[in-house]
């Protein structure tokens, strides 16, 4: 029987169409298909049975079908399939997702970038539990599959050309080698702009030992890339919650390792060096973070006395609060949705918690969709800036019935609770936008009498006992880290300030920062900027010196007061 008598067939309304597996090039026989009167809640579907379970190979589906990809195909139990009339499965995917128990904590998944290049991705068992060691004999890493490194340094060499600032602070860095002897310990997100951040470090002199700071973000190639550079990395996509503090252990305690400088996004170094060793923290001599979270967690070790160095918070630096915060989410939150759901945004009810830089870029973007959005917030000066938006603000438990997507942006906990959860209609989109993995309760969600079922990469239906689902995206994990790309450009201006700022700590005069949480200084700030306007053929002004006297500025700046409102 040819293929198109079997699409045929399978486009059969209220019709299932199942097809036993066959070597490749062995002709199918009519008698082999077997037809099920079964009215599935969706349109037909073609099924390959290969003995171990079903696997959904076609299907007329608006939501999920495109005439011209490949649909995805996802490991689901028989006994799932019959039970549930239909599998609810991706569309598009490079490689073959394989479905793991959930209390396992992750499953492997699209990259930041999109990529996903490894047959080995799919592996159940933890790189871990086997030796590895790149082509000089270099042994101190762990990641999926060296045999990804050189696609890995393809993907480094493309970052590179969209990096301006970066490869002009390396190049600077090479030259002056200001981070001579410095041992960084660096948690960020395995992708190949940040590996051009980490190698850029090292061209300035110093050693660094990288894990990720998010499960499933790493891009694995990348990971084999910067491994067989012999860069002690420990990362590597689909980790589980065991996995992802022995990768953070591993950089910070090591053989003739003592950590002087930290790089974190999210504060999960600085919290297990507290916790497993404050011994350690003696010999920090500076701290830039990346995300709020991280930030908030540097606050409350200030709070008590035991922030063991200075520490810059970057994330409410100029240049990363104005570019990454609000232009990198502003385009990734709905290319995030599009990739994972292909829902349809304008005409959706809406509803956005938190209003700061994330949740204004959120709102802004989803608006210009057609979407119909209200803002949660506790803050009555980001409440009135909602307002005077055109934006309603709303507690959550007041519009939680009828909303069709859900986007936290807090940097808080449990914003969505399982309270909230029960009452949200069938198919309600759960995504998070803030850096934690807890700003939807998602530990309430695992218990026995809901079924969560992986039905493309980085998308869950969750089932209650009465037949309603919700649809959970990245595990509530931030979405546009996981399930979109993200502009090199962008990268490139906070990788800098990473950077920029790192330099700063490192040879700051002693005495010149106390153990506080600093912003980044203007001038640098200025600097980050300057370097990236070389792409644009920006030219600036310059100041006379008649200027210079009346406005009491250098012409070399800082050109704003510190307290100035970009």
């Amino acid at each position: 029987m040819d293929f198109h008598k079997l699409k045929k067939l399978s486009m059969s309304p209220k019709r299932f169409v199942s097809v036993t597996n066959r070597p490749t090039g062995m002709q199918l026989k009519e008698s082999e298909l077997r037809l099920s009167t079964i009215s599935p809640p969706s349109a037909a579907t073609v099924i390959v049975d290969n003995g171990n379970g079903t696997r959904e190979i076609g299907r007329n589906n608006s939501m999920f079908d495109r005439e011209n990809s490949t649909t995805s195909m996802s490991k689901i139990s028989s006994k799932t399939h019959r039970e549930r009339g239909a599998v609810r499965i991706a569309r598009p995917s490079i490689s073959v997702p394989r479905r793991r128990p959930h209390d396992d904590g992750m499953e492997d998944s699209l990259t930041a970038s999109g990529s996903d290049t490894s047959e080995d991705d799919e592996s159940d068992t933890s790189p871990r539990d086997h030796p590895q060691a790149n082509s000089v004999g270099f042994a101190d890493f762990c990641v999926r599959n060296m045999k990804m490194a050189a696609f890995g340094r393809r993907e480094i060499e493309l970052a590179e050309q969209e990096l301006p600032g970066l490869m002009a602070l390396r190049k600077k860095l090479r030259a002056e080698k200001s981070l001579r002897q410095a041992k960084i310990v660096a948690c960020l997100h395995l992708v190949a702009q940040n590996a051009v951040l980490l190698e850029t470090l090292m061209e300035g002199g110093a050693e660094v030992r990288c894990c990720a700071c998010n499960v499933i973000s790493t891009q694995n190639e990348v990971a084999s890339a910067l491994a067989e550079a012999s860069i002690p990395v420990f990362a590597w996509r689909g980790q589980s919650e065991e996995d992802f503090w022995w990768s953070i252990d591993r950089c910070i305690n090591a053989t003739d390792w003592k950590p002087n400088l930290i790089l974190d996004d999210g504060g999960d170094v600085i919290h297990w060096m507290a916790k497993r060793y404050p011994d350690a923290l003696q010999g920090i001599r500076g701290i830039v973070e990346e995300s709020a979270t991280g930030v908030h967690r540097l606050h409350q070790l200030t709070k008590v006395g035991r922030l063991p160095a200075p520490a810059i918070n970057l994330n409410e630096s100029i240049t990363k609060s104005i570019f990454d915060n609000l232009l990198t989410t502003r385009e990734s939150i709905v290319e995030s949705l599009k990739r994972t759901t292909d829902m349809m945004i304008a005409g959706k009810q809406v509803l956005v918690c938190g209003y700061g830089d994330v949740g204004k870029a959120c709102c802004k973007s989803l608006q210009t969709m057609g979407a119909h959005v209200v803002v949660a917030e506790i803050d009555p000066i980001c409440a009135l800036q909602a307002c005077m938006e055109g934006l309603k603000v709303v507690k959550v438990g007041e519009v939680i019935k009828t909303v069709d997507l859900v986007v936290t942006a807090t940097g808080n906990k449990r914003v969505i609770t399982r309270e909230h959860l029960d009452r949200m209609k069938r198919s309600t989109v759960l995504c998070n936008m803030g850096h934690s993995d807890n700003e939807i309760d998602i530990a309430s969600l695992r218990t026995a009498e809901l079924v969560w079922e992986r039905v493309r990469p980085q998308v869950d239906y969750i089932f209650w006992p009465d037949g309603r689902h919700l649809v959970l995206l990245a595990e509530g994990r931030v979405v546009n880290q996981n399930c979109s790309s993200l502009p090199s450009l962008v990268l490139s201006i906070t990788a800098t300030a990473q950077g920029l700022a790192l330099i700063e700590l490192y040879t700051a005069p002693a005495g010149k920062y106390k153990t506080e949480v600093y912003l980044l200084p203007k001038k640098l700030d200025e600097y980050v900027a300057l370097l990236h306007l070389e792409p644009f053929d920006a030219h600036l002004s310059e100041l006379t010196d008649e200027q210079c006297r009346y406005m009491g500025l250098s012409k070399m700046g800082p050109f704003k007061a510190g307290n100035y409102r970009y």
